[in-house]
């Protein structure tokens, strides 16, 4: 099954920086003069991405603008420029592949068709299971290793169809065991809470 990306921007969903995050943005606003409190957007914005699961809600734009004391249409507009920043939801991880010429040239689109063939998604869609976002970004600036995916936060240079595949496949094992320790872990709780049969 595949499920496209869901547009939750207009959706009431409430948005405060976690007091671990509060204290991070008093010391990246110290960086700055005083009245520049904007030229903080892009690290804000980062905390608030990471905070929400990956992509900025409404509220955290909102939210970011109100301790920049800006409009939120001003932090809107850096948002949505960069694809580093994802306006709706996304998957656990996003696959970001580079689409210009030295990747394309070097068979980034066979890349992209293994990861829709391999998850039954298309571009700009995330599989039903949350696990991964498939997109095509602009040039990520590592030519000279052509073709290049960003998943995450890491890049992986010089990729063929095969190394692709198995990187993928690491990423839904990893997957697979994460969602097996939880069950286990939820199992084993019931289980010692469990009066078996006793008052």
């Amino acid at each position: 099954m595949k499920s496209q990306n869901l547009n939750l921007n207009n959706t009431n969903i409430d948005f405060i920086f976690s007091k671990k995050n509060k204290a991070k943005i008093i010391k990246i606003l110290s960086s700055y003069p005083s009245g520049w409190k904007i030229s903080a957007v892009l690290p804000l914005l980062h905390l608030a991405q990471k905070q929400n699961d990956g992509w900025l809600s409404k509220s955290s734009i909102e939210h970011v603008a109100e301790i920049l004391e800006v409009h939120p249409m001003r932090v809107h507009e850096v948002a949505s420029f960069y694809t580093m920043f994802h306006m709706s939801f996304v998957g656990k991880h996003v696959v970001q592949v580079c689409r210009t010429a030295s990747c394309w040239l070097n068979g980034a689109n066979d890349l992209v068709e293994l990861c829709k063939k391999k998850f039954n998604i298309n571009l700009n869609e995330t599989t039903s299971d949350g696990l991964i976002t498939l997109e095509e970004v602009e040039c990520l600036g590592a030519c000279i290793n052509a073709p290049v995916v960003q998943i995450n936060d890491l890049y992986y240079e010089n990729l063929n169809v095969e190394l692709f595949e198995n990187i993928l496949d690491q990423l839904t094992e990893r997957f697979l065991i994460e969602k097996s320790n939880i069950s286990n872990n939820k199992s084993h709780k019931y289980s010692k809470n469990s009066t078996n049969g006793k008052g």
